[in-house]
């Protein structure tokens, strides 16, 4: 085991935080209060070859290991959740899948632009009636000769107004259940596309999220990702990789609860000393950092098992579990050392709070992860290599 960063990951942390520190914490709070950030964020994401970090260079990408997708998560989402979602979205479930399931042709029309960071690519699989119910889902795709014909509705879609390439799943075949969901790249600019954004959010309110519709979508055969059937399959693989960003992001979101606590602990007093002269609120501070550093190992081994090739739906589980969960309870902490402070939109503790709820929802829910975790320790439940892996990390690129 080697705990080391190499030069090359060291500088990326170094560059995320600088673009964080520089770009984002400065407008972050006027974005959250308008609900949207500058669109020319995008573009500085793609000039610092943030679209597709892990992705290889050889379609478009900066060659990177996927921890480095980990570390950028992590910086990203210490100045907002709604950064981490963007690249988590982009790159963990659009990106990484095109990688794992498409073909050569589709790699090089829609994963190469997506990886420079000239195309924007989402997810959408959440349906009004279906979310961790997968098979509970209602869309469907009637295949019309060389064309497949989607209709339906997706909601809760990071990206949704922003996005230019959807990876959407639908039902082929319903008497299949989970085995007849297909996968399909869909485009906005196709007739019958439509999106609307979700307004008034509790949380991640810089971020765009909302719902897809679909009437009648002429979705190529060509677009098809994978096999038909093969749908759910690959939903839940990439689900294993947005899942793992999730978990990296809540990382970044601890430590700025860390950051923002320890700054007011030495700013305020009470009783003629220091807050953090209290011992409970050395307990928070304390529990803070102990969330820190194993949800941070958690989060690595799983990258590292992503870095070798080798299936880790149950390690990024329990990272994503237990790392949003730590991120949760660190934000209600810092919300409290903060005391009335932590009303205020002078401190950026509140918006910690709001934004540490939906991680702890989305790409399965604490509940599902427990039950998966449980399901693992009986015996219940094991993992098969797919017929499709995520190709290990080259070193040599």
């Amino acid at each position: 085991m080697d705990f080391r960063f190499t030069d090359e990951q060291e500088m990326l942390r170094k560059t995320a935080r600088k673009f964080t520190d520089d770009e984002i914490m400065p407008n972050i709070a006027k974005w959250d209060s308008e609900g949207g950030f500058d669109p020319a964020i995008w573009k500085r994401l793609a000039e610092l070859g943030f679209m597709g970090v892990c992705i290889p260079e050889k379609y478009g990408g900066s060659g990177m290991d996927y921890n480095s997708l980990a570390i950028l998560c992590e910086e990203l989402e210490r100045g907002d959740t709604a950064f981490r979602t963007a690249v988590s979205v982009h790159t963990g479930l659009n990106s990484m899948s095109l990688l794992q399931w498409g073909n050569e042709e589709q790699k090089q029309k829609y994963l190469v632009p997506q990886a420079k960071g000239e195309k924007i690519g989402a997810f959408g699989l959440t349906e009004p009636g279906a979310g961790s119910d997968v098979a509970a889902m209602s869309t469907t795709a009637v295949r019309d000769g060389g064309h497949y014909v989607l209709n339906g509705q997706k909601t809760w879609i990071s990206l949704c107004d922003q996005a230019d390439h959807f990876l959407v799943f639908a039902y082929t075949d319903k008497s299949k259940k989970h085995h007849g969901i297909t996968a399909f790249i869909v485009e906005r600019t196709m007739p019958g596309f439509s999106s609307k954004a979700i307004k008034n959010k509790y949380g991640i309110r810089a971020g765009n999220t909302g719902e897809l519709f679909f009437e009648n979508v002429r979705v190529p055969a060509e677009n098809r990702l994978g096999e038909e059937g093969e749908g759910f399959k690959i939903a839940m693989a990439s689900l294993d990789n947005g899942r793992f960003t999730v978990a990296a992001g809540a990382v970044g979101l601890i430590q700025a609860c860390l950051e923002a606590s320890v700054k007011y602990c030495h700013e305020r007093e009470t009783f003629g000393k220091p807050i953090g002269k209290h011992q409970l609120v050395q307990q928070m501070i304390a529990n803070m950092e102990a969330g820190y550093q194993m949800s941070r190992l958690l989060v690595y081994r799983a990258g590292e098992l992503k870095n070798i090739g080798v299936r880790n739906t149950r390690e990024t589980s329990l990272a994503k579990w237990q790392a949003c969960d730590f991120a949760n309870k660190a934000a209600d902490d810092a919300f409290q050392i903060h005391g009335a402070y932590g009303y205020s939109d002078d401190y950026p503790v509140a918006r910690y709070l709001r934004n540490s709820k939906a991680p702890v929802i989305y790409e399965g829910t604490r509940e599902i992860h427990t039950i998966m975790q449980a399901d693992y320790v009986l015996g219940y439940r094991q993992d098969k290599p797919l017929n499709n892996m995520l190709p290990a990390w080259d070193s040599a690129e």
